[in-house]
């Protein structure tokens, strides 16, 4: 060797030396920040630090991460829908199979179970290989960096604290050290293991170790194999590139090879038995997790629109937060289970009978809810729709008037026509509110044989505007048929739906009791017109609302009559059963939510004039001869009451039915054009809806009665 090519070899090897000398230093720097934070700082201002460091590393250790919410029907079994941003569900270590655990340390953090939170190995590693690099190849991240790092970023409230907890500085990953050093002292190595593995990302939606394993391979963490456990814990370092759903899956079996090699070196698996498992294909078992009421495609049976009936009823809960916003944040975040009020074999009865009657291309919605009486919960909604929040691949028929979001042709995707068809406030329920009106007679001391003389058409004092129903400015309405005019009590009158009758009955008992009744037994006003009448200072000249003018929904009604069913006990409609939190306690606000609302002679008394309706015939009196819907009861075969309702031209045909044990509501109308006559050729679809679903609920139930009103209610002695 030349003298030159010798102090060239002299001057490289100061070059090496110096350099490992400078990779000490820095990292012994690191360590020193780590272990003494804020040196700098004197006296208080050092203490304060600590305390502070101390506060936040104590919030991390107790904070869990994100958790999905899930709903079930109301056998517990029976998966409706799940709600999340991060589908995660937080399992325990001893959940997670042995090989997992073994696989992430190998993968992530080799000397995991040696260092204190920070590896100084991996730093003077990671610092020697960026330097030869001239840039940054290599991290220096343990499992408890990583950890710490994800924390921080879930528990961030604003933007520029996400970018702090992972923007790439030497801030960043100093304050990760010092905090991972502090969680090392509070927790266990298993208890970070645990976090870790129910925080990281793990690709393809899959945040945590639960929902990898379900969505990848469709089985329990505790459950995976050790090519499926390496392969996972291959994915951490870069889901995107790894992921085998997504792409090639060559990138991801060297990935798991990989993985199975650190295995090897750790002792975790024999080197003949790894180079066998790393001969594997990867084979997945791919799960995509439903979201927020969105069934997948061949899977909805009818489940979307009570989801959504769960989500809204959720977001007026005062018990999960301040405003709708953070209660559906919390509902989303907070790893709740929810045992629905949904009964499957009711919902697919109401659902098949709601199928066979109306195409879901159809212009006309047919929608039928069920509710039981004594407790309010709703077990059933079906509807002739398919539940969408996306309307663009809907039917355009053209409709004459579009909604006020400017939707034309709403089918058959669509959002929750029973919960009022997009932006209707509902639909006019015609007769069905003759009920609120006998109510409030008899609740004002009247009997079921009040007698009235009801002509075919009648004059009443109520002002009306001119109209088919305006006779010189008062309201003047006429019966469906002349066979109605003649003398009737409220058996006869409510079974027949005579028109004339109610037209004086709420007149002599007055317009605001009536529509204080219906407010009383929930129904809600939601159009402005509706609002109008119905303010104290205007309803008592709120005559035809006798005949179902205002507009309600199947729930409000199916619910407004089961307090019949419940001898005059009104309980709040509700979808939910049982509430668990996270925690495994039992929340208050899945209780049902009842009092007494009629005295139980008043509820006996309409449930008896109700039973002449159905063809079942009144305990009490005469039903006069016939009843507008009197096939019910043969269809359903148990005692049964009910009302039938149309409106004006047969725009919109109701019937409310219902049984001791459940009350149901149905309706058939156009929500994208309340013009759009229905006719009444389909007038008998809403009937056969309620029908099916007092049967099959019914049949499935012991017999029971409804009990018969006195004497002074009925006659007056």
């Amino acid at each position: 060797m030349t003298l030159e090519g010798i102090r060239k070899g002299a001057r490289g090897a100061a070059l090496g030396l110096r350099s490992l000398v400078r990779v000490g230093v820095i990292a012994g720097l690191l360590v020193a920040v780590m272990v003494f934070p804020l040196v700098a700082f004197g006296g208080l201002q050092l203490k304060s630090s600590v305390d502070h460091l101390q506060n936040v590393s104590q919030t991390l250790a107790m904070d869990p991460p994100p958790q999905t919410t899930y709903v079930y029907a109301n056998d517990g079994k029976t998966l409706l829908s799940m709600f999340y941003d991060e589908f995660r569900r937080y399992v325990p270590l001893s959940d997670v199979a042995p090989v997992m655990q073994q696989a992430i340390v190998a993968s992530e953090d080799a000397r995991f179970y040696t260092h204190n939170g920070v590896d100084l190995k991996g730093i003077v590693r990671a610092v020697t290989a960026n330097r030869s690099a001239g840039e940054v190849s290599q991290g220096a991240s343990t499992l408890t960096m990583q950890y710490v790092r994800g924390a921080l970023k879930q528990s961030a409230k604003t933007a520029e604290q996400v970018f702090a907890a992972t923007e790439r500085s030497s801030e960043r990953k100093i304050r990760e050290m010092r905090l991972a050093v502090q969680i090392e002292k509070e927790l266990s190595k298993q208890q970070i293991l645990e976090r870790y593995l129910n925080q990281v990302y793990f690709g393809h939606r899959a945040y945590g170790i639960y929902a990898a394993a379900y969505i990848y391979y469709s089985k329990s963490p505790r459950d995976l194999t050790l090519p499926e456990a390496a392969m996972l814990a291959g994915l951490v370092q870069a889901p995107s590139s790894y992921d085998p759903a997504a792409n090639d899956k060559a990138a991801a079996t060297n990935r798991r090879n990989y993985v199975i090699d650190q295995m090897v070196k750790q002792g975790n698996v024999p080197a003949a038995e790894a180079e066998t498992l790393k001969g594997e294909k990867i084979e997945l078992d791919l799960r995509d997790p439903i979201n927020s009421c969105m069934i997948p495609e061949g899977k909805d049976i009818g489940y979307g629109f009570f989801c959504d009936y769960v989500r809204h009823w959720w977001r007026e809960q005062k018990a999960f937060g301040d405003n709708p916003r953070e209660r559906e944040n919390n509902l989303r975040r907070g790893g709740y289970t929810v045992i629905t009020s949904l009964d499957p074999d009711t919902q697919e009865a109401a659902q098949k009978s709601v199928d066979k009657s109306e195409s879901k291309n159809s212009k006309f919605a047919l929608g039928v809810t069920t509710v039981e009486p004594g407790t309010g919960r709703v077990t059933a909604m079906a509807v002739n729709r398919t539940f969408s929040l996306d309307q663009s691949g809907n039917l355009d028929h053209s409709n004459p008037i579009a909604r006020a979001d400017g939707v034309r042709g709403n089918y058959p995707n669509t959002v929750n026509a029973l919960m009022g068809g997009g932006t209707l406030a509902g639909y006019q329920a015609g007769s069905t509110f003759k009920m609120f009106t006998m109510l409030a007679a008899l609740e004002d001391g009247k009997k079921l044989d009040h007698r009235i003389y009801a002509p075919n058409r009648v004059t009443t004092r109520y002002p009306v505007a001119s109209g088919p129903a305006s006779c010189g400015g008062l309201w003047c309405p006429s019966n469906a048929s002349k066979a109605m005019t003649g003398t009737q009590t409220m058996w006869s009158g409510f079974g027949k739906s005579v028109n004339t009758y109610f037209a004086q009955l709420i007149q002599q008992v007055g317009a605001d009791k009536a529509v204080k009744m219906a407010e009383r037994l929930g129904l809600r006003w939601r159009s402005s017109t509706d609002k109008y009448f119905a303010d104290p200072a205007r309803s008592s000249g709120w005559g035809s609302f006798t005949l179902g003018v205002a507009d309600t929904t199947p729930l409000e009604m199916a619910n407004a009559y089961a307090t019949l069913a419940a001898d005059g006990i009104y309980c709040e409609a509700t979808p939910v059963m049982k509430i668990i939190d996270s925690q495994g306690q039992e929340l208050e606000s899945g209780s049902p939510k009842c009092h007494r609302e009629l005295d139980e002679e008043v509820a006996r008394a309409a449930t008896d004039a109700a039973r002449c309706v159905t063809g079942y015939g009144a305990a009490r009196g005469s039903c006069g001869g016939w009843s507008t819907a009197p096939g019910v009861y043969r269809q359903v075969g148990h005692p049964v009451a009910g009302k039938t309702g149309t409106t004006d031209q047969t725009r919109a045909a109701w019937f409310v039915g219902f049984t001791p044990y459940l009350a149901s509501a149905s309706f058939i109308a156009d929500p994208d054009n309340p013009f759009h006559a229905v006719g009444d050729g389909n007038s008998m679809k809403p009937i056969n809806a309620v029908a099916a679903a007092l049967k099959q609920n019914g049949d499935e139930r012991p017999e029971k009665y409804f009990t018969k009103p006195g004497n002074v209610i009925s006659y007056g002695h």
